[in-house]
């Protein structure tokens, strides 16, 4: 399963490749509310991506008898068995209740919407739900709409 998720992952999102609208500043010569929001939860989806590749490629070579299994490997083995989603991945990612086997799907899924913001602009719509903290997206309209 852990090849198999690693396989699917997305990549790391790149700021550099971003869209002009994306990070747009202003005349003030501030960023655009929605664009320090944006950078603030694809940093997050890096870092949960980056703790997810690493931790898979870990466990993998463990299974493997290639490197040693830790503790913390260990219980990720046995989440992975009980279809729950692995504690070190929780710390690091959004709040979610579902099990594994439709977190992954909902995390690509979250990951695409984010990233065609990043590569393609603002987005004519929103997925809530697809954030990691819905709160700033609503605080950063509130300051667009009052700028």
């Amino acid at each position: 399963m852990a090849r198999e998720i690693v396989g699917n992952m997305p990549k790391i999102m790149d700021l550099k490749r971003a869209h002009i609208k994306t990070f747009e500043i202003t005349s003030q010569g501030l960023m655009v509310s929605l664009g320090v929001f944006v950078g603030q939860e694809i940093d997050r989806f890096n870092v949960l991506l980056k703790v997810m590749r690493s931790s898979l490629i870990n466990l993998d070579k463990a299974i493997e008898g290639t490197v040693v299994m830790s503790m913390e490997l260990e219980m990720m083995f046995n989440d992975f068995l009980n279809n729950k989603v692995p504690g070190m991945w929780e710390k690091v990612g959004y709040p979610s209740l579902k099990p594994l086997s439709s977190w992954v799907p909902d995390l690509n899924l979250r990951c695409i919407f984010i990233e065609d913001w990043l590569y393609n602009g603002p987005p004519k719509s929103y997925w809530l739900s697809s954030f990691f903290f819905p709160q700033g997206f609503m605080t950063a309209t509130l300051q667009t709409y009052a700028r």
